[in-house]
């Protein structure tokens, strides 16, 4: 899966170095999750207000979108990793569901990033937020999948979800007052994470 996300994104300096980008556009199958899921693990749905940073006369989804997309080009351009979102990567839904397309994005990736910004109901996020870090920190991998994750919410975001993140997972999470500081923070968590690989804190992915 490794290499063929990085064939479809393309070159950059650090090409092999993943970033996996999720957050609350409508890219994610959210009635065949909650078929398919346990009720007990499903979290509790999140109500926000308004997006930070954006133009108000954005759909709530164009909005999420549009923060989503404008952090993946910061990160491509400023840390030179491969970030990307799941709409980036063309795996028909034929060949691999929605759920499982997000997995095994997430267990390629060198990095996965949840942002998680004020945009309304938002059930979807917190329903793949918990398939994905299930599946990621299972008892074999998760002390190495810890470090790689993070949870950023924007500031005044109260959730079961975020809860649910800190105490089941032990994930790192971030808050976040606007657009600038979501980017910095996560410029910073990523080359965090490139310099422990190459100093062999982190071991590679390959």
């Amino acid at each position: 899966m490794r290499d063929r996300i990085v064939d479809e994104l393309g070159e950059l300096p650090r090409s092999r170095f993943l970033v996996y980008l999720m957050g609350p556009y409508e890219a994610f199958d959210v009635e065949r999750t909650l078929a398919d899921a346990d009720p007990e693990s499903v979290p509790e749905s999140m109500n926000f207000g308004a997006l930070v940073g954006s133009d108000h006369d954005l759909e709530r989804d164009e909005a999420a979108l549009d923060l989503l997309l404008d952090v993946r080009d910061r990160l491509r351009t400023t840390a030179g990793v491969n970030a990307f979102l799941a709409i980036d990567v063309d795996i028909p839904l034929s060949e691999l569901d929605a759920a499982s397309q997000s997995i095994a994005f997430a267990r390629a990736s060198n990095a996965v990033v949840y942002v998680v910004p004020a945009v309304g109901d938002n059930l979807g996020v917190g329903i793949e937020v918990g398939s994905v870090l299930e599946a990621l920190f299972d008892e074999e991998t998760a002390a190495h999948r810890r470090e790689r994750v993070v949870f950023a919410h924007e500031s005044g975001v109260r959730s079961a979800m975020i809860a649910a993140v800190r105490d089941r997972w032990d994930a790192r999470i971030y808050s976040y007052d606007d657009r600038e500081e979501l980017c910095r923070q996560l410029r910073l968590f990523v080359r965090d994470l490139v310099r422990k690989e190459r100093t062999g804190d982190l071991s590679r992915l390959e």
